[in-house]
């Protein structure tokens, strides 16, 4: 008897890594075996799942669960990761992206086999305030962000040895419900910055595409930089551009690393 299995996808965006999934194959307990697909030693390995549907007016729709299990907003990463997909497997240059944050426009820049460049409008951003948050081990103070979900942004001369200490014990705060993401900024010149990132759900990863837009705008709102902003992880480069208000496009890449079955 052959086993029943799932076609999937795999998309990295930065080193951000994702799981591209008919949301067809989500099952009853979608937690669980998101968690099983992204185990990196008995599953296929990933940041998270991207379960997706197309719908009658050929958008598609997305639905994110992190590494852990938990459902988020949206990935900035993830929702390049998918437009490539799409135009992968659909052909096209725009694709409308449809997640719990809103639907997202992407917009192919360039291709070259599997590596794709998107510009992404990403919707509405808040800048919330300035925030003082109580640990255990003394407070900490940073800017909150809303890119469609959270960011606490901290900035930074260097990079702090336990800095993944920090950022967790903030992300897990009980000031914040339903958790954040948190991300340590350095500005490297007018136009330039780096960061670290502690996501929500998945722990640190090589970068974030709400994180880039959300330490960028915090740079911006406290007159550190000018937008267009490049933004710098150790997985790679984005750039931002905001204009303070409404206008906030995210420029990257994605690429696709493989497709195959998983065993249920």
């Amino acid at each position: 008897m052959t086993p029943r299995s799932i076609p999937f996808y795999k998309a990295e965006a930065c080193g951000n890594d994702f799981l591209i999934v008919d949301s067809a194959h989500m099952g009853k307990d979608v937690a669980g075996f998101s968690r099983r697909l992204c185990d990196r030693h008995r599953g296929i390995g990933a940041d998270g799942v991207e379960w997706v549907s197309l719908d009658a007016h050929g958008r598609v729709h997305a639905r994110l669960f992190n590494a852990d299990g938990s459902e988020a907003e949206i990935s900035g990463n993830g929702t390049r990761c998918v437009a490539a997909w799409c135009v992968e497997t659909r052909g096209g240059s725009e694709v409308q992206v449809v997640t719990v944050a809103g639907e997202k426009e992407c917009m192919l820049l360039r291709r070259s086999d599997y590596d794709f460049e998107f510009m992404t409008e990403m919707g509405r951003a808040s800048v919330l305030g300035e925030k003082t948050i109580t640990l255990e081990k003394g407070s900490e103070q940073g800017l909150e962000i809303s890119t469609g979900n959270p960011h606490f942004v901290q900035f930074v001369d260097q990079f702090p040895s336990d800095w993944q200490t920090r950022a967790c014990a903030i992300a897990e705060s009980r000031e914040f419900l339903h958790g954040t993401n948190v991300e340590l900024v350095r500005v490297l010149g007018r136009n330039r910055i780096e960061f670290r990132i502690w996501e929500r759900g998945a722990g640190e990863t090589q970068s974030s595409g709400t994180g880039s837009c959300a330490s960028a705008i915090a740079a911006i709102h406290s007159a550190k930089v000018v937008s267009p902003v490049e933004v710098y992880a150790p997985g790679g480069k984005q750039v931002v551009h905001w204009d303070g208000a409404d206008a906030l496009m995210l420029e990257g890449p994605a690429r696709l690393i493989c497709k195959g079955e998983f065993f249920v």
